[in-house]
């Protein structure tokens, strides 16, 4: 790696470590907090993701150590999802769909400048883990976009 890109790296690394984080706590509490028959697949599917975001996060955090960075504390967090928060109206399974759709785009939008950057940077290893987590986000958009439709149908 081109020792100019280290910082810039890890600086991206943190903040899609954030974003993972971030998610997790708001699929959580949208798979506890929906209500109501057509809710019960979202919810299903959101617990099931949760599983793969803890997953993309602590391999973000070795990435991190890996390249001579720290992992930072919960006292560093500062959330940014606000579409994915969860609604007042807890039957309101579409207002979450559309929060999933808005936070893995804002993922793979942050992927996509990560691995551009790793590509400038010589960084192949974290560009590949890029890739493959990009790949996962693709994955989770485009299901939640069939549930959109879906939803939009009524």
């Amino acid at each position: 790696m081109k020792e100019q890109y280290r910082q810039q790296i890890i600086d991206m690394l943190t903040r899609a470590y954030w974003m993972e984080l971030e998610t997790v706590t708001n699929y959580i509490a949208n798979s506890v907090n929906l209500d109501g028959v057509r809710a019960e697949e979202i919810k299903k599917s959101l617990a099931l993701d949760v599983t793969a975001e803890i997953g993309h996060a602590q391999l973000l955090a070795k990435r991190i150590k890996q390249i001579g960075g720290l992992v930072p504390g919960s006292l560093q967090f500062k959330p940014d999802q606000k579409a994915l928060q969860p609604p007042t109206d807890t039957t309101d399974v579409a207002a979450v769909i559309r929060g999933v759709i808005a936070a893995e785009d804002a993922a793979i939008t942050h992927y996509g400048k990560l691995i551009e950057l790793c590509g400038e940077a010589g960084d192949y290893v974290t560009q590949d883990l890029c890739i493959t987590t990009l790949g996962d986000e693709e994955g989770h958009r485009v299901e939640f976009g069939g549930y959109l439709k879906e939803y939009a149908k009524g």
